[in-house]
């Protein structure tokens, strides 16, 4: 059974604190694991959450501060002890790279697996599979910053209905879907487009274009919030955003599922996020991230 589900290893802003661990995602797609932004601890979430190394696919890091980073080592360590069998690319700004080189070989360790290195320095796609399009947009940050975007392929719905109403039975459903046309009869006559599923990745950012873009209709938007508005200048100040900005770009994106995360120190009550967020206008389903939470993506429409 396909599973598609956000895994929140860590919520914490800059410094963890006694209930947040520093930054850590990964979306479940199906078989595949990608693992965004592991700050320091990540290894050991991923213990607490039951996520083995063997369940990654691809790392995505959206910049080189350390709470977004700092666990590289460890994840990196950890799927060459497991001897991971299958291959595994990290994304990551190609303005970074001299960071990343120095996280993956941070210690001496036995090098038993192969990670493709795949640098981003550029917005669009970075990777294509039968199951989904990967793709980067920059972000306004005062280091490089890129978001992530994951969007599955439309795909077709068969229309019960109007198979009967056509006479279109047993093997000819098969057929008609592989060769676009029965007897006469065209595809789209009997089906509908299902849109395919997308999910958005948006770490430490101000308010810019590759916001709009990344949350565009997507199910599931995961997005930092790390002040509270009336921290706002604070937030412009250090390129983030407060819970209300977050919320009123998901509200105008279309998104469906928002979940709000990567929470600065000086918060202890997560609530007021949630009530920020309403208050912005935010009227789809919304989720305050917490650690070893599990966010399922929305069933499609």
């Amino acid at each position: 059974m396909s599973v598609r589900e956000l895994v929140i290893l860590g919520t914490a802003s800059q410094v963890p604190t006694r209930h947040r661990n520093h930054n850590g995602y990964l979306l479940r797609w199906d078989g595949e694991g990608i693992l965004f932004d592991p700050g320091e601890g990540t290894q050991r979430q991923m213990l607490r959450a039951g996520v083995a190394a063997h369940d990654l696919n691809r790392i995505c890091v959206t910049h080189f501060h350390g709470d977004h980073s700092l666990g590289l080592a460890g994840v990196i360590q950890r799927i060459n002890l497991d001897r991971v069998p299958h291959p595994i690319t990290a994304h990551y700004p190609k303005s970074g790279r001299r960071f990343f080189d120095r996280l993956r070989y941070a210690t001496a360790y036995r090098e038993t697996v192969g990670i493709t290195e795949s640098p981003v320095s550029e917005d669009g796609p970075i990777a294509t599979t039968p199951a989904y399009t990967l793709e980067t947009h920059k972000l306004s940050h005062p280091v490089e910053s890129y978001g992530y975007r994951l969007t599955e392929p439309d795909g077709r719905r068969m229309l019960p209905d109007r198979l009967a109403a056509h006479g279109i039975k047993g093997p000819d459903v098969g057929r008609i879907q592989r060769e676009g046309t029965v007897d006469g009869v065209s595809l789209d006559e009997v089906s509908e487009v299902r849109r395919g599923q997308r999910f958005a990745f948006i770490m430490d950012t101000r308010l810019c274009d590759g916001v709009q873009v990344l949350a565009e209709g997507c199910d599931l938007l995961a997005i930092e919030s790390t002040f509270l508005d009336e921290d706002e200048q604070l937030a412009v100040d250090h390129g983030h955003l407060t819970a209300g900005h977050a919320a009123r770009a998901a509200q105008e994106a279309g998104v469906r599922h928002l979940v709000l995360t990567h929470f600065s120190q000086r918060y202890s009550e997560p609530e007021e996020f949630e009530r920020q967020a309403r208050a912005a206008g935010f009227e789809g389903e919304l989720t305050v991230a917490h650690d070893l939470l599990r966010v399922p993506v929305p069933k499609r429409r």
